[in-house]
């Protein structure tokens, strides 16, 4: 199959035709995914699909959005038992295009959709990348592990707590006596 890596595009055209790109990349046509994965597996497949389209925004106002779905999979390490883990990845986005960083700034708290700055050539590769590394779990882990892991950690060095006498006990002591 062909590689097609995300483009750039004018943000206003793709929306007022309704655009529907898609394409079928791999893991090493991206820097900060191979960083991510320490170069494992450049030739895993990600597929992506990025429709953009007018729709009314909340206020019911015409407005440029663009649906991003991304599906790949990231090996990464398991922090449980420290092998080699296969993450599958489904990202599926819906964002808002806006004038400018002011404006998203101004509106970011107030909607529950991501925004945007709109752009002559916007770098739908960049985003792709983006939502990749984002969606991707802050502890990665098998299922259920491939090896037995050891949960409890034994140190014949390690000392016993030693019984410190209560500071308080003489007093205790002496009012008692009183």
């Amino acid at each position: 199959m062909e590689h097609k890596h995300p483009p750039k595009f004018d943000v206003r055209h793709a929306a007022a035709s309704q655009t529907l790109m898609e394409g079928h990349d791999v893991l090493s046509s991206y820097e900060r995914l191979m960083q991510e994965t320490q170069g494992l597996a450049a030739e895993n497949p990600l597929d992506w699909t990025a429709r953009v389209e007018v729709r009314p925004d909340p206020a019911g106002q015409p407005t440029n959005w663009l649906h991003l779905t991304v599906v790949t999979t990231m090996p990464q390490i398991c922090q449980r038992c420290l092998g080699p883990v296969d993450v599958a990845l489904q990202v599926n986005r819906e964002f808002r295009f806006v004038e400018s960083e002011a404006v998203a700034e101004q509106q970011d708290d107030e909607c529950e959709e991501d925004l945007l700055v709109i752009s002559r050539e916007f770098d739908l590769a960049t985003l792709v990348e983006d939502e990749v590394l984002m969606a991707l779990p802050l502890v990665p882990r098998h299922e259920t592990c491939p090896v037995n892991v050891k949960m409890l950690a034994v140190d014949d060095d390690f000392e016993a707590p030693v019984e410190k006498p209560n500071p308080f006990a003489v007093l205790a002591q002496l009012k008692g006596k009183a």
